[in-house]
């Protein structure tokens, strides 16, 4: 099967059907530089997809990744960067090995095949020439043939006419024989022409354009190869890397099948388990008698002769469960007080409260009442700002539940043992060194290496009384832990409060003049914060603004959850109306805010009383 033999008369076609092969080979390299810029861009969109959740360091996302289960995340999204890294590689290999390659062979292509039309065509021409040759000497025969015949007839004319001269008989003859000497040359020139020309039509069809044809035919065989080649060259470069691939996906099942619920069951224990008690029962609280529903006479004198101020709210359920409480139930406990308000006093003495005794008046709230009011007054909540600022705990961890404080205590140890041994390394090895100067003295001076010596001797010795230091904390917290005392058992899950004047001092000054919180301040720094949880909730939360003034027309003594005490004819600032349930809300200044009995004040309300009255 030869297009030469078979397809002789058919050049144009083969001409048009070698460039739509062109076509072909530069529509696959296309198709091929395209499906490599999407490995690319895949391969990019996975690294961005890897880096964007990758956690960030010194973030709290970086602490979530010792469980288990975020290890195996983490390990997937690096697993993902390698994955991204074989579409990488799949583009390089297309690129080099199939674009590359056939890029450079079309070219060649091109010009083979444009040499083979080229001799095609003048081949075609040669043939043509020899045709119109014989066409010219066929028809240069053929007139003198005709002027021949036409000469004879003249002179066969002239013979036979007696009135024509012999003269003229002689020179018709003459002619006749001329143009049949003519035609004769003619005739000779036209046969040799028509066999050299079927000569050439048989060298023409039978040699030369069936090896041209061959030729042709050879280039388009080779170009269909060159195409089926690349298309598995296409396969092979993906069939590369899926084994590599395979690894990546088999890393990210290993990693999922490491994931231990049990283990990060055990890490939360170990990350918030504070070693406090679970709180005790709540006392039965008796309602029946409203005149003495907060506290008995005895405790008011007993508190007036001690000048100790008993906290109203300060049993084990009230201390111990704010923290739990949703943020929708908080806002819920302070809208009003539980209880309805009591009714206002006969006169405006005194003695005439129904409250009874008038207690001596404290300037700050107790601090388990603080915990459980501790986002009814703006200072507290600059309290979580100012720490969240970055405010320095005390060294001891005193701030954290005793079981959070023993593990810090712990991993403080540890991190110091690790310094020591660090430094223990140093100094073996200047030890050494100096050995080898006292030895070789060429090589250093000994002496040089004292001053460094008695520098890590220093160190070391300060580290390890830092560790006496801190393991002398870790062991009163592991002796505390198994013994819990009462008051232990009312701290919150988050603080530990320690006296009554830290508190004051944090609702009266809560940040120092550079912003941060200190230590000094308020026993209120030693708080543990785990990550921003109520920081979140309350962070944004701005205080209300005044509606108005109001004047206290009696004495009443703010005893109950979310009340607030006032003297009688006291000006304040009025942030809520009633609604209905007889307790309005008051403000006395940025610290101090609650509600008081309806009928206890009389309300003026004004929008711009803010501006026109000061605190009293």
């Amino acid at each position: 099967m030869s297009w030469g033999t078979e397809l002789w008369d058919q050049f144009d076609n083969l001409e048009k059907h070698t460039q739509w092969g062109i076509d072909v080979l530069e529509k696959y390299i296309k198709f091929v530089k395209e499906r490599t810029e999407i490995e690319l861009s895949y391969a990019k969109q996975l690294r961005n997809l890897s880096k964007k959740y990758q956690p960030k360091k010194n973030s709290k996302e970086e602490e979530e990744y010792r469980y288990t289960s975020t290890r195996a995340f983490l390990a997937t999204l690096n697993e993902m960067n390698d994955y991204a890294g074989q579409h990488e590689v799949i583009s390089e290999n297309m690129t080099s090995l199939i674009i590359g390659e056939l890029t450079r062979y079309v070219q060649e292509l091109k010009q083979e095949r444009k040499s083979h039309f080229h001799d095609g065509r003048k081949a075609q021409q040669h043939i043509e020439t020899c045709w119109k040759q014989l066409e010219a000497s066929k028809r240069r025969f053929e007139r003198d043939c005709k002027e021949a015949d036409r000469a004879q007839q003249y002179f066969e004319k002239m013979d036979a006419d007696i009135n024509v001269t012999k003269a003229d008989v002689e020179k018709a003859r003459q002619q006749a024989q001329l143009r049949h000497q003519m035609a004769e040359d003619s005739k000779a020139e036209y046969s040799s022409t028509l066999q050299k020309f079927n000569s050439e039509q048989h060298d023409h069809y039978y040699t030369h354009i069936p090896n041209i044809f061959q030729k042709i035919q050879e280039m388009e065989e080779r170009r269909i190869v060159r195409i089926g080649e690349s298309m598995k060259t296409f396969a092979e470069v993906d069939r590369q890397v899926i084994p590599i691939i395979g690894k990546c996906l088999d890393e990210i099942t290993k990693a999922a099948e490491s994931v231990d619920h049990k283990n990060d069951s055990q890490m939360v224990i170990e990350a918030y388990k504070s070693g406090f008690e679970p709180p005790g029962d709540v006392d039965f609280e008796d309602f029946t008698q409203p005149m003495k529903r907060t506290v008995s006479e005895s405790s008011l004198s007993n508190s007036r002769g001690d000048g100790k101020y008993e906290p109203k709210f300060g049993s084990k359920s009230k201390g111990k469960l704010w923290p739990f409480i949703k943020k929708n139930k908080l806002m819920s406990l302070l809208t009003s007080p539980h209880q309805p308000p009591p009714p206002p006093p006969a006169s405006a003495s005194p003695s005439a409260v129904p409250n009874g005794p008038q207690s001596p008046k404290q300037q700050k709230e107790p601090l388990s009442h603080r915990f459980n009011e501790f986002m009814t007054s703006k200072p507290k909540i600059h309290c979580f700002r100012s720490l969240k600022r970055g405010g320095a705990g005390p060294e001891d961890f005193s701030n954290l539940p005793p079981e959070q404080r023993r593990k810090k205590l712990q991993q403080k140890v540890d991190e110091l043992n690790k310094d020591i041994q660090k430094e223990m390394d140093q100094r073996d090895a200047l030890t050494k060194m100096k050995d080898v100067y006292i030895k070789n003295p060429q090589m250093g001076d000994a002496a040089s290496v004292d001053h460094r010596l008695s520098e890590l001797e220093q160190n070391i010795e300060k580290l390890r009384l830092e560790v006496q230091k801190f393991e002398g904390w870790l062991a009163e917290v592991e002796g505390r832990l198994p013994m819990r005392t009462e008051q232990a058992r009312r701290q919150s899950g988050l603080y530990e409060a320690q006296n009554t004047s830290a508190v004051n001092s944090c609702a009266q000054d809560r940040e120092s003049p550079d912003g941060s919180y200190t230590e000094e301040q308020s026993q209120e720094t030693e708080m543990k914060v785990p990550a921003t949880d109520f920081d979140d909730e309350f962070d944004d939360e701005e205080p209300l603004p005044t509606i108005g003034t109001c004047k206290a027309l009696y004495t009443f003594e703010g005893q109950n959850e979310g009340t607030i005490s006032v003297a009688e004819g006291e000006m304040l600032y009025v942030i809520e109306e009633d609604k209905g349930d007889g307790w309005t809300r008051i403000r006395r200044n940025e610290d101090e805010e609650g509600y008081v009995p309806t009928s206890y004040v009389e309300v003026y309300l004004d929008k711009n009383a803010k501006g026109a009255m000061t605190y009293i």
